[in-house]
Order: C-alpha cells, then structure tokens, then sequence
C-alpha cells in the first residue's frame, strides 16, 4: 500500500509542476522587460547643421565630404550635458573621420556609410562616456572633389552670361533698328 501511496504522490507532483510550468512559460512579460519600439516615444532627434569636412587621402585633400546627419538621444542626457551638442557632434565627426575613416573616393566600395555612422555614434558616446547618442540618421551625403570646386570657382570669375533678354536688347546688341530709324 505504500507503493501506491507514493505512486500517487509521485503522479499528483508531476502534474502540479508540469501544470506551473506550462502556465509560466505562456504567461506575458512584465512591464519592464517588454523593450519599446525603435522610433516611438523617448528619444529626441537632433538635426545638425550642414558639415563640410576636408577629405585627406595620402597627404593631400582630395575634396570635401559634405553631410547633414541627425542624431536620436535621450532628452535627459541632453539636459545634463554642460557644453552644447552642436559642439560635441561637429567635433567628433571631425574626430573621426579625420583619425580613423579613410577612403579613397576612386573605389566607390570602399566608402562604407554604416561603418561612418556607427563609428560617428560609438566616438560620441566614448567620449560622454555614456550611452547619449542611439543612432546617426543621414539626411544628406554629398562628396565634391577638389578639381570640381576649382572648376566652378574659375566659372565664377567669368562673367555670367544673359540668358534672359527682351527683343529690343537683343535687337540692339545686333545693330538692328526699327522701321522708324530708331
């Protein structure tokens, strides 16, 4: 009689556990371990200023990268910051694309833009030394080698044509006079 004793203990305890686990597992998440969406509510986004940074490749410039980048951050680390973001964001790019991205614009795979953003995002952080900067949006990438802004500044000092006349100035610079010998 013991054995069956035991058996139904037995039998009675494996179904109690099997029964709390089957319920612990299907149960929701807590409140604080369900993770907020990206791109909803707690961040703010900072749009930045044009940048135009210098791109020195082998010794020389080779032409300018020009960039507008957003940035998403916390609104309460923002507000304990004790120099201005724009100051800090500007010189980190400068930081870190003059240390530690190099690219050689005549191999367009070797221009990496996820490699530019996170390493724009990691420098910014590693510097506050906390986790202030989510992601690096870009709003705009523009690169202008050096031969073209010489190219437009030589068209610049030329003076620039008309492209807009009347019939009478176009007359005039033709010598053409009206029927009246005007």
């Amino acid at each position: 009689m013991i054995k069956f004793v035991a058996a139904a203990l037995w039998l009675c305890a494996v179904t109690a556990g099997t029964i709390f686990f089957s319920f612990s597992a299907s149960a929701p998440a807590s409140v604080s371990e369900t993770k907020e969406p990206a791109y909803f509510g707690g961040l703010d986004y900072i749009k930045a200023d044009m940048i135009s940074v210098p791109h020195i490749y082998e010794g020389e410039v080779q032409g300018y990268f020009l960039a507008r980048l957003v940035y998403t951050a916390e609104p309460d680390r923002l507000k304990a910051l004790t120099i201005p973001m724009q100051n800090l964001l500007l010189d980190s790019v400068y930081e870190f694309i003059y240390g530690n991205f190099p690219v050689d614009v005549t191999k367009p795979d070797s221009f990496n833009l996820e490699a530019l953003k996170n390493g724009i995002r990691d420098n910014i952080n590693k510097r506050a030394d906390v986790k202030l900067i989510h992601e690096v949006l870009v709003e705009q990438v523009d690169y202008i080698p050096k031969s073209e802004i010489r190219d437009n500044a030589l068209k610049r000092r030329i003076a620039p044509t008309k492209f807009l006349t009347t019939a009478k100035d176009a007359a005039a610079e033709a010598g053409v006079t009206d029927a009246g010998g005007h």
